[in-house]
């Protein structure tokens, strides 16, 4: 894995303009060997100047030590090295300073200019030294020779350290801009990353409150039933023995029913944080992409597979488990039954019992009306009931709330897409209604 940005920007640890100590180091030692250099070679432009020998070794010198700053000013550096040409010095210098002014991040047309005029001044003090040379040995040269030596030379000293400083400035950009993108791919794998955890964290938040939903509903209606044939059982037991047996047998088959749903729940949980214990496998940050797909898809399927649940069908069950428990309830059904998909039948079916779970907690002995009604892209429900009566030995049973029935059955209808109200009638009883679209 690759390590931000800023950790590979070098660090300054070297004297004024140098990055390390190491560069400044090289450039001391290069400005040295090309100052002895220049100043031996000021000997004999003293002697062909007619200048006393120390002028000659001291422009050496000072020439030559240009070279020091090749990497803060190299311009000046070739500059200075068109301008000894004619006095023959400054040969290391030349190299290293084209070299370096290639490799700079300087404008291709400043490199080029600079380039040429280098080349230009070799060629015609190369072809100035032929020509007197030649003259002085008495050499006879062919009318092509002279200018051919003379342009061979002086592209061998002029072309080799310009390809390689375009060469090794070409390659250390393209490094850069490898770096660069893979610190923007590792800062986006973690921006993935980062987002993958918060997607994972608002599913399981989701997958909570679900789970304490369904929990509510299996428990709650079954438990309110169980609570008021019990409160029946025992004002009765001693009046009707066989009401009382009835009773009893119905709080059984409830108490059953309960823990048959709660257990088929359980083992889907269980199954399911078996499936993700297995899967919690750390994995390269790079597969992060392929990882969320694949938990993506997981939960589609799981949802899929979760959303099995009650249906409209078992709705008459139902109403007929809490006319059994003393409610008087009356049930009607418009327009043509059709299957719906599973979540939206076993959200409609969670409503209507929720809604009869408050009556039986809020307004036990109420007449209670349920309504059902099919609709061209839509279903419709509507839960209402009538005020209490005055409160009976057989409805004194008091029932807890948790007051999430309602916030439960709202968060239902509302991810369908539906609507969803309640509240008082003015009458004095109370009305649950939803609207949950067919599809």
């Amino acid at each position: 894995m690759t390590t931000t940005g800023e950790d590979h920007a070098p660090a300054r640890g070297g004297p004024w303009w140098w990055d390390r100590r190491r560069g400044a180091v090289l450039d001391v030692s290069l400005g040295a060997v090309s100052a002895l250099e220049c100043a031996a070679e000021g000997v004999p432009f003293a002697r062909d100047a007619g200048v006393p020998l120390a002028v000659g070794v001291v422009f050496g010198l000072l020439a030559g030590s240009v070279l020091v700053v090749r990497r803060k000013w190299p311009i000046a550096v070739v500059l200075v090295t068109i301008a000894v040409t004619p006095a023959e010095m400054g040969v290391l210098m030349g190299v290293v300073g084209l070299y370096t002014l290639a490799a700079s991040e300087l404008p291709r047309r400043i490199i080029g200019s600079l380039a040429g005029m280098s080349l230009l001044g070799n060629l015609v003090v190369t072809f100035v030294r032929l020509g007197q040379d030649s003259t002085q040995k008495a050499l006879q040269f062919g009318d092509w020779l002279l200018p051919f030596a003379s342009v061979t030379m002086s592209l061998g000293a002029t072309a080799p350290p310009l390809l390689l400083g375009l060469y090794v400035g070409q390659r250390r950009r393209l490094m850069e801009s490898l770096r660069e993108r893979a610190d923007s791919l590792e800062r986006e794998l973690q921006l993935l990353a980062e987002r993958a955890e918060e997607r994972a964290e608002w599913a399981r938040s989701e997958e909570r409150t679900r789970i304490a939903r369904e929990m509510h509903d299996v428990v709650a209606h079954r438990v309110s039933l169980m609570v008021v044939h019990a409160a029946a059982l025992q004002a009765v037991a001693r009046k009707d023995p066989e009401k009382a047996v009835r009773n009893a047998a119905l709080v059984g088959d409830m108490g059953r029913q309960a823990l048959t749903e709660l257990r088929e729940m359980l083992g889907v949980l269980r199954s399911g944080g078996e499936g993700a214990r297995a899967e919690r496998v750390a994995v390269p940050l790079a597969a992060v992409g392929v990882a969320a797909a694949a938990a993506a898809s997981r939960a589609v399927e799981d949802g899929e597979a979760s959303s099995e649940g009650p249906s409209l069908s078992e709705l008459d069950e139902l109403v007929g488990q809490s006319a059994a428990a003393g409610m008087v309830v009356d049930l009607s059904v418009e327009g043509e039954e059709r299957p719906y998909a599973a979540e939206v039948e076993s959200t409609a079916f969670r409503v209507v019992q929720e809604a009869l779970t408050n009556v039986h907690k809020h307004a036990a002995g109420a007449k209670t009306y349920v309504r059902l009604a099919h609709r061209v892209s839509e279903i419709a429900m509507q839960v209402e009931n009538e005020p209490p009566p005055e409160v009976s030995a057989e409805s004194s049973a008091r029932l807890p709330s948790g007051g999430n029935g309602l916030v439960g059955m709202k968060e239902r209808v509302s991810a369908l897409g539906g609507v969803f109200v309640s509240g008082p009638t003015d009458a004095g009883g109370f009305r649950v209604s939803a609207v949950i679209p067919a599809s």
